[in-house]
């Protein structure tokens, strides 16, 4: 073996070594820069005072005008309490639903979010993508994308929290998902749909919209459950009946056709 060849070998395994340690050093960069959120100490303790097991589902429902987002989590006889309200650092738009691509309004209606729909590469720290638009909003021709709750203060459509706000509530977003829930509900109101406001805003054009709204808003009130909201071509179906909480918004959405003809027929 020549002298060359044996002064080659130890610079190649150092040039291996460098290489592996340059690509580890990538990889281990990037899940540094996997965020996953975090629920505070106090949020934690807070749980446990009301008798809501860490790892028992949420549902979230969001106030344009009152500029809240709330948590609400299953407490351990069944129904759900209010866990957290969040101040809205910033949504674009007015009171009303999001129409088309564009126009800068942040959505209202009912929404699913699920494991897909978690950003943690979000350039506004943290998000989530609430399922803008649904079956509905499609059957409406309403367009848009990418609508989400994040963090940050600035807002084309969405619904920013800023940061420390976000990290919480991405965190109790994760840990549902990762402890079984397989889909979160979030609903979005223009406000509080109480009898005084609907009448407050009674020559609204959008006061259709919001009265069919207020149905699902009015059934998270009396059974305090999420219930079911199925998003169908001619609009929003509602049920808290235990026995379609299971079932796909198509057979809810057939379901209630098949009861709309055969009340036709009499």
């Amino acid at each position: 073996m020549s002298t060359s060849s044996l002064c080659a070998r130890p610079f190649g395994v150092a040039l291996i070594i460098i290489v592996a340690l340059a690509l580890a050093a990538c990889s281990s960069g990037r899940q540094a820069r996997v965020k996953t959120g975090s629920v505070s100490v106090a949020t934690v303790s807070l749980m446990s005072k009301l008798d809501m097991p860490r790892a028992a589902p949420i549902m979230i429902r969001v106030f344009k005008e009152e500029a809240v987002l709330e948590v609400w989590k299953q407490e351990r006889n069944g129904q759900y309490g209010l866990l957290r309200t969040y101040e809205i650092c910033k949504f674009s738009g007015r009171l009303g639903p999001k129409q088309y691509e564009g126009d800068r309004q942040a959505p209202e209606g009912f929404y699913e979010i699920d494991k897909s729909s978690l950003n943690p590469f979000s350039r506004n720290h943290l998000a989530f993508n609430i399922g803008f638009p649904n079956a509905y909003d499609r059957a409406l021709g309403r367009t848009g994308s990418n609508l989400m709750v994040h963090g940050g203060c600035k807002s084309v459509g969405c619904y920013a929290m800023t940061h420390p706000r976000m990290e919480e509530i991405y965190g109790l977003v994760r840990e549902a998902l990762l402890s079984g829930q397989e889909s979160i509900p979030v609903q979005a109101f223009p406000f509080r749909m109480t009898n005084e406001n609907m009448a407050r805003h009674a020559g609204d054009p959008n006061m259709p919209f919001w009265e069919m709204l207020k149905v699902g808003y009015d059934v998270f009130s009396r059974a305090n459950r999420p219930g079911r909201a199925a998003p169908c071509s001619d609009g929003y179906q509602f049920t808290s009946d235990p026995r379609w909480q299971n079932a796909k918004d198509s057979e809810i959405c057939e379901a209630a056709a098949a009861v709309a003809r055969n009340e036709a027929r009499y």
